[in-house]
């Protein structure tokens, strides 16, 4: 595993276990992706650099094997030509293109492998994008929703909060106290008028005695 892999793991690891401990995760998803999105620029770099390697090492492979080939053509012209010593030469400039083939084209297969792991990283690391922005975009609307219901719970906080029966119990007592009141008030009324008929009878009682006794008194006199 290449030490761009293994920062990556550390770095899911931390977010999942940020994840669990955050109170706005969507702006914790945000920053992870923002940083994602470094690394997928920084990558995309390397990747243009080892392929800009690549084709150096690949011109150098082939031009090797060009001159290897051309050298080789040049010895037997010359031996057959009688040319030994310029036989020898093309020998020798063969060889020293053979090292360079074989040692450029050892080097240009460890590139080749390098490139093709970190195109392979490269591309992983776009799908871990893609699959943590889906998460985001899924996670962004829960906790919409979640915002929306806090609001409405709030807003029907002081519906919520009432008790409906108590509430009009309250007010069956309160209405119910009003109408013994005036229930009172009413009987205390007619109280004071029986009194007052009561009173009125016993007075025109009196005026009646007293009205018989005086009538009672003139006839008597007149007698006399």
């Amino acid at each position: 595993m290449s030490v761009f892999r293994r920062v990556r793991d550390i770095t899911v690891a931390t977010l999942n276990e940020r994840l669990e401990q955050s109170q706005d995760p969507v702006r914790l998803i945000d920053q992870f992706l923002a940083s994602t999105r470094d690394d997928i620029m920084e990558a995309e770099k390397l990747v243009q650099q080892y392929s800009a390697h690549v084709r150096q090492l690949k011109q150098q492979v082939d031009q090797a094997s060009n001159m290897k080939e051309k050298r080789e053509e040049q010895a037997l012209l010359a031996l057959k030509a009688g040319e030994d010593h310029l036989a020898k030469l093309a020998l020798q400039e063969k060889i020293i293109y053979e090292e360079k083939l074989e040692q450029y084209g050892g080097l240009l297969d460890t590139t080749r492998q390098s490139l093709t792991e970190l195109e392979n990283q490269l591309n992983d690391l776009k799908l871990e994008y893609q699959t943590v922005y889906s998460k985001r975009q899924y996670y962004a609307a829960r906790m919409e929703t979640l915002r929306l219901q806090q609001r409405m719970n709030q807003r029907m906080e002081g519906f919520g909060g009432q008790d409906v029966p108590k509430m009009f119990n309250r007010l069956e007592d309160r209405i119910s106290d009003w109408e013994f009141e005036a229930r009172s008030l009413r009987d205390l009324r007619r109280g004071g008028q029986e009194l007052f008929e009561q009173a009125s009878g016993t007075v025109s009682s009196v005026l009646e005695r007293e009205l018989a006794r005086l009538k009672e008194k003139l006839n008597n006199s007149g007698k006399e």
